[in-house]
């Protein structure tokens, strides 16, 4: 078998299994471990896979850009925020997270809604100027624009300042090994400072972020209050369950 063709193989196995074993792989194949590791790091540097201790998983498609991220499940994202802002009373303070699921919650709430949102996304902000009931507290820091969020010591040391009942928190990937995870330390490090400040702390999970991994660990599952996703039931969901994830399954 071609390296190529080798390749080729190890994207329709990660695709069909959900996570690749370096080690059986190498006895199914009759290679080296050192021949399946060179080829997963190569898949690795295309985004074709993220890398993980004794072989490879998924790779989420929430890392890619920002505008490449509107078009990736839309209507996953529009109901889970149509669900979501259920959660949001008036009178209650909640920090909305960055990322496109998040933009859909701020959408989804009401517009006669009386509430507080702080947010470190200028585009959740924005999108909130028609909610006249709603004040907007925009945290500052360093724009990642990668994911259009302000982030770095200066953001990190705002968020300290501030409280909330809840935070809707936006990551790349939701695995029950691999916990939940997002492609930059940084942004990471933020959403746990946001996470500190509130009381209960909600996930957004669109389908395709379940059963992927992406380098940066954000929180475990211990620190959620639950994760709020329309997956359909699967081996992965039924897993994170086993680890006491309270799954908040959209109708």
């Amino acid at each position: 078998m071609l390296a190529a063709e080798r390749r080729d193989y190890l994207v329709r196995r990660l695709a069909a299994d959900g996570k690749i074993i370096a080690k059986d792989l190498a006895i199914e194949l009759g290679l080296s471990e050192d021949s399946v590791r060179r080829d997963l790091r190569e898949l690795a540097a295309a985004g074709l896979c993220q890398r993980v201790y004794g072989g490879a998983l998924p790779a989420s498609p929430a890392v890619a850009d920002y505008a490449a991220r509107a078009s990736v499940e839309p209507q996953s994202k529009q109901r889970i925020a149509a669900y979501a802002a259920g959660f949001i009373q008036p009178g209650d303070t909640t920090i909305l997270d960055g990322g496109t699921t998040a933009l859909a919650l701020a959408r989804a709430l009401p517009l006669d809604l009386h509430c507080t949102v702080i947010t470190h996304s200028p585009t959740i902000a924005i999108a909130l100027l028609q909610h006249t009931a709603i004040d907007v507290y925009l945290l500052g820091g360093r724009l990642f624009k990668h994911s259009a969020v302000t982030c770095g010591a200066a953001a990190v040391e705002a968020a300290q300042r501030i409280s909330a009942d809840t935070f809707f928190l936006g990551v790349t990937a939701v695995h029950p090994v691999h916990g939940l995870t997002t492609g930059d330390a940084e942004e990471a490090a933020m959403k746990r400072a946001l996470a500190e400040r509130a009381v209960e702390t909600f996930v957004l999970a669109s389908v395709e972020k379940i059963g992927a991994a992406s380098r940066y660990e954000v929180l475990p599952f211990t620190a959620i209050t639950g994760l709020i996703t329309d997956a359909p039931a699967s081996d992965t969901t039924r897993a994170l369950m086993d680890r006491n994830v309270q799954l908040l399954q959209v109708p």
